[in-house]
C-alpha cells in the first residue's frame, strides 16, 4: 500500500511525500537489495514504513524514484551540502516603530492570507521548513509591539537558549523621520545589552561561544577598509525601512539625508539594509528571501540587486557598503561650529536630529489594550466590568465619608 500526503513548507511550495508501507514485490528484489545496501531499507521496512521525498515524472516507477532519491542524498552528503544535517532551530526577533509593518512582514513570510492586527506587547509564532531528508527546521518568530514602550521584553526572546541562533530585524517607519532615530537608538541599545548578557552567560556554560560569535560577526570585514572603524552587532542584524511607498514621495533632499543616515548606522553595526513596502511585490519578495535566509540559512537576496541610490529602494548586504561611499554626515547649515561629538555615531545623530527633531522618547500608552476587541473574552470582560463598578462605588463611598469626617472636624473646632 502506498500513502501519498501533501506537505507544504513555509513558502507554500508543495512537495509530494510518498510513504511506503507493506510491500510484497518479488520482481523488485534487486532494487530492494540496492536500497538495503544503501542503508535505507531493512526487513522491518515492510512493517514500519520508509519515507522518501520524490518528484514524480512520467515513466518512472516508485522504486526508480526511491533509488534516485537515495543516490542524491548520498551525493549531497559527500558534497558537504546541508540537506543531511539534523533539524535545526533558530529565532528571529522583529521590533521597531509602531505600525511600521512588522506583523505584515511576518504574515507574508509565512504566506498567511489574513489581515494584520496591532501587536500589543510581545507575540510569538513559528515557521517550519521540510528538507529532503524529511527533517523539519523550525524558526521561532518573536514580534515586539508598541515601539520603544516595552523594549525590556526583548529579554524574553533573547536568552542563553536562543542567542546562538538569533537574528534581529529592526523595522523603521520611513514616513516618520521625527521618531526614527530615537526608536532605532533605544531598541538597538536594549537588544545589544540583552545579547551581550546572554552570550556572556552561555560562554560560562560552553566556553568558546563568545569568541565564535565574535568571529562570525567580524568575518565580513576581514579585508574591508573600514575594519578598524566599525562596531558589528553581536548577532545578525537587518534594518528594514518600512512604508517605502510613502517615503518615495518625500522631497529629494530629505530622502538623501535619511538614506545616508541609515546607511551609516547599518554599516557601522554590520547590518544589512533594505527598504520595504506592502504595495510593491519586488520589495515583498526581497523581504521574504531575507527572512528565509536568517531563519533557515537559505541564500540571501542576490548581491547584483544591491541598490545604493536614494531615489530607489535601497538594498545593501552587510559589509558591502563603505564609509567613503556614504560620505560625511549631513550637518545642518550654521550648526557646524556648535556641534561636539565623542564618536561618529553621536555626530551622525546630531546631524540627523538637526534636520528632523525627534519627538519625546518618553513612552506612552495611547489605548487601553484591555479594551481591544481582538482580545475579547465575554466571561472575563463581564467580571472585569463588575469589579470596575465595585471599585467606583467604593471610591464614591470613601469620598463621601471623607467629606463627612471633614465636616465633623470643622464642627468641633467651632
Amino acid at each position: 500500500m502506498v500513502n501519498c500526503t501533501l506537505s507544504d513548507d513555509v513558502t507554500r511550495k508543495p512537495r509530494l511525500l510518498m510513504t511506503f508501507h507493506t510491500f510484497h514485490c518479488p520482481k523488485q528484489t534487486g532494487k530492494v537489495g540496492e536500497l538495503r545496501r544503501a542503508g535505507v531499507w531493512n526487513d522491518s521496512s515492510s512493517s514500519s514504513g520508509e519515507n522518501f521525498a520524490l518528484n514524480m515524472s512520467k515513466g518512472d516507477s516508485i522504486w526508480d524514484l526511491a533509488i534516485e532519491t537515495v543516490h542524491q542524498q548520498e551525493k549531497d552528503g559527500k558534497d558537504g551540502q546541508q540537506e543531511n544535517r539534523p533539524a535545526e532551530e533558530s529565532s528571529v526577533l522583529l521590533m521597531g516603530s509602531k505600525t511600521s509593518g512588522k506583523t505584515s512582514i511576518i504574515l507574508r513570510f509565512l504566506d498567511r492570507d489574513e489581515a494584520a492586527k496591532p501587536t500589543t506587547a510581545l507575540e510569538f509564532t513559528f515557521g517550519r521548513r521540510a528538507r529532503n531528508n524529511l527533517a523539519k527546521d523550525v524558526v521561532n518568530i518573536w514580534e515586539l509591539g508598541g515601539g520603544t514602550f516595552l523594549s525590556r521584553l526583548v529579554d524574553t526572546a533573547i536568552n542563553v537558549n536562543s542567542v546562538r541562533q538569533l537574528a534581529v530585524i529592526l523595522v523603521l517607519d520611513l514616513s516618520r523621520p521625527d521618531d526614527l532615530w530615537v526608536t532605532m537608538e533605544t531598541l538597538l541599545k536594549q537588544v545589544r545589552a540583552a545579547a551581550d548578557r546572554s552570550i556572556a552567560e552561555l560562554d560560562k556554560l560552553q566556553p568558546g561561544v563568545k569568541q565564535a560569535l565574535r568571529k562570525k560577526a567580524w568575518e565580513k570585514y576581514d579585508e574591508h577598509p573600514d575594519k578598524d572603524m566599525v562596531d558589528p552587532f553581536p548577532v545578525p542584524l537587518v534594518i528594514v525601512g518600512g512604508k517605502y511607498d510613502v517615503f518615495q514621495d518625500f522631497d529629494s533632499e530629505k530622502r538623501k539625508i535619511i538614506c545616508k543616515t541609515l546607511r551609516f548606522v547599518a554599516h557601522n553595526y554590520g547590518a544589512s539594509l533594505l527598504f520595504f513596502s506592502l504595495k510593491m511585490k519586488q520589495l515583498i519578495d526581497r523581504g521574504r528571501v531575507m527572512i528565509n535566509h536568517l531563519s533557515f540559512g537559505a541564500a540571501a537576496p542576490q548581491l547584483k540587486s544591491m541598490q545604493l541610490e536614494h531615489s530607489k529602494p535601497i538594498y545593501i548586504p552587510a559589509g558591502a557598503d563603505a564609509f567613503q561611499q556614504i560620505g560625511p554626515p549631513p550637518l545642518p547649515e550654521g550648526n557646524v561650529g556648535t556641534m561636539s561629538a565623542r564618536n561618529p555615531v553621536e555626530l551622525w545623530k546630531q546631524a540627523f536630529t538637526g534636520h528632523f527633531p525627534q519627538v519625546s522618547a518618553v513612552p506612552t500608552v495611547q489605548d487601553d489594550p484591555a479594551k481591544d476587541p481582538q482580545y475579547a473574552e465575554s466571561s472575563i470582560d463581564a467580571m472585569r466590568q463588575q469589579k470596575d463598578e465595585e471599585l467606583e462605588r467604593y471610591r464614591k463611598n470613601a469620598e463621601r465619608k471623607s467629606r463627612e469626617i471633614a465636616r465633623m472636624r470643622d464642627g468641633l473646632k467651632m
